[in-house]
Formats: structure tokens, C-alpha cells, sequence
């Protein structure tokens, strides 16, 4: 079993047909990186749970009943009166988005810790606005640090909401021993490192992860282990509508498919060679591929595709 914590938020995309620069309709679509990971996980058939605190507003509704359509186990989704986090989504000529987001005292970011996990969890997923807004940030911290199996974490930088840079660095770095696979884009690797993103990648495989895994839009995905294997795969031609939602997409799909090749521990993570990888890679590219194909975070299911996990 997968278990995907964090943030679940409404973002406010442009409608079709408006213009970049132009005011025009928004419309509300389901959203929040660790929330497209387990939509994406569930869509592609691997058993996942997802854990985070959801408004009991008209919002907070819509995103529990779409998770469960997806076929993600709920168990764990708290209920609370504060309101959803909104994401204001600004669409470039290229489909590239970007953010500002509505955070104050809304329900994501009062999410308690649920204590011991279910014992069927052999991977956990974290990322994005969860690991930076208090007080949820620390009740997810605790658990990556607590978690024995395999960690996955996708920081998914939005530097608008991180307001001391050098602190928010300094935690990542106190993470990565507890990390066992870290996926990131070049972008967020750059930001993180202050600098060489390859130079940095290199330094973060001394200090934990087994693996590091950069998207890179149009160049592809590449992965690093510690090992010393590097496979890179190219990004399969698509229409693209806007990209929101695929880096999330390639990392539900990479969850999706450590788990259908039983990969749920540090130590069998180091045994993945480099064709293993270029399968896996693959796959994360092709499903991406499929959601930046449609507006918004809509990653495709598993009979969309025409590799399975």
C-alpha cells in the first residue's frame, strides 16, 4: 500500500479561449501535488491512501468524492470548517503555470498526525506546500522521519510561500537521510541548491536518497543513483494544453510502478538496475504525457495507456 500525505486545494485556472495577460473566467479545478499523486496512483490501479485534512466546504466535498471515484482509500482524510486553500493559476504562451495561492487558516495546513500507520504502508509520499505551511509541516516531518520503508519526496518549490530561503534549505538537507527516492524538477533543483543543480544532485546521493529522479519538460526525465547509474528517457510528443499537474503525474506513476515491482524498502530500491529504470522512467513519461494533454491536473487511467506499470 501507497500512502500520499499533503496538501488538497482548488485551483483557479483560466478559462479556454482567454488570452495570457487577460482577465477572464476561472474555473475551479481539483488540485495540490500530493493530492494529483494519489489521484494518479489510484487511477492506474495501485492501492493508495491519502492522508490530509479537507474543508467540509462545497470545495472540500467535490475533492473527497473525486478521490474516491479515483479509487483512493479515505480512511485517513480528516474533515474540517476551516476553508479549501486556492491556488490562482496563471497559463504562459507555452502552457507552463504559475501560482499564487490563498493559505491563510485553511483546512490542509491543520492536519493532525494520525499516529501509527496502518502496517499495510510500505511507502510513503510527501511534498509540496505541506512540508513548508505550519503546523501541518512539522506533523509531516514527523512521519517522514518516523516511516521505516521507503520515503518518497517531491519538495515541488513554490518560492512565493517560503519566506526564509536559507532555513527552508537547510531543513530539505535535514531530510534527506530519512529520504529514499527524491523527485524533483531541474527548476526546483536549481532552487534548492542556490546554484549547480547537477553539482547539488550529487551532494544530496552522499547524504541519503538511493535515487534522484529530474524532470526536465521538454529534455525528458533523467535519473541519478547512488550507485552511479544515470538513464535518461525523452518526453513523448504530446498537444500541451498547460502543464499543471505533471510533474505529479510522473511521480504517482513512478509510485505506481515501484509498487507492482514489490519495491517498498531503501534496500530494494538499490537493486533496481538501470533497465528497470528506463521501464519505469518510460511509463512516467507517457502518463505525463496524457495530462498535459487535457486542462488542469487530469492524469490518465490505466487503460489510457498503452505501457502498464
Amino acid at each position: 500500500m501507497i500512502l500520499v500525505g499533503g496538501e488538497a486545494l482548488v485551483d483557479l485556472v483560466p478559462g479556454p479561449g482567454t488570452r495570457p495577460g487577460e482577465l477572464g473566467p476561472l474555473r475551479p479545478l481539483p488540485g495540490g501535488g500530493p493530492y494529483n499523486v494519489a489521484i494518479t496512483v489510484g487511477r492506474l490501479g495501485t492501492p493508495v491512501r491519502f492522508l490530509s485534512r479537507l474543508s467540509t466546504d462545497a470545495f472540500g466535498d467535490s475533492l473527497l468524492a473525486r478521490l474516491t471515484l479515483s479509487g483512493v482509500d479515505v480512511s485517513l482524510v480528516q474533515r474540517g470548517p476551516e476553508p479549501t486553500t486556492l491556488a490562482i493559476a496563471g497559463i504562459g504562451p507555452d502552457g507552463s503555470a504559475r501560482y499564487s495561492f490563498y493559505v491563510q487558516g485553511t483546512a490542509d495546513r491543520e492536519v493532525d498526525h494520525p499516529g501509527v500507520l496502518p502496517p499495510d504502508v510500505a511507502i510513503l509520499s510527501l511534498g509540496t506546500l505541506s512540508l513548508v505551511l505550519e503546523p501541518g509541516a512539522s506533523r509531516y516531518e514527523r512521519l517522514l522521519r518516523e516511516h521505516t520503508g521507503l520515503t518518497v519526496v517531491d519538495p515541488n518549490i513554490r518560492p512565493v510561500l517560503i519566506g526564509d530561503p536559507d532555513a527552508y534549505r537547510r531543513r530539505f538537507t535535514s531530510w534527506l537521510p530519512d529520504i529514499g527516492l527524491l523527485k524533483l524538477s531541474v527548476e526546483d533543483a536549481a532552487w534548492l541548491a542556490d546554484g549547480d543543480p547537477d553539482q547539488a544532485v550529487r551532494s544530496w546521493l552522499a547524504h541519503g536518497p538511493v535515487a534522484v529522479v529530474l524532470t526536465r519538460g521538454a529534455d525528458g526525465i533523467t535519473v541519478r543513483t547512488a550507485a552511479g547509474a544515470e538513464v535518461t528517457v525523452p518526453t513523448p510528443a504530446a498537444a500541451v494544453v498547460d502543464t499543471i499537474g505533471a510533474g505529479d503525474t510522473v511521480h504517482g506513476a513512478l509510485l505506481s510502478w515501484l509498487h507492482n515491482a514489490g519495491i517498498g524498502t531503501p534496500d530494494a530500491l538499490h537493486a533496481v538496475g538501470a533497465d528497470e529504470w528506463r521501464k519505469a522512467l518510460h511509463f512516467a513519461a507517457r502518463a505525463a504525457a496524457v495530462t498535459v494533454s487535457r486542462a488542469g491536473a487530469e492524469p490518465p487511467y490505466a487503460a489510457e495507456l498503452d505501457v502498464q506499470p
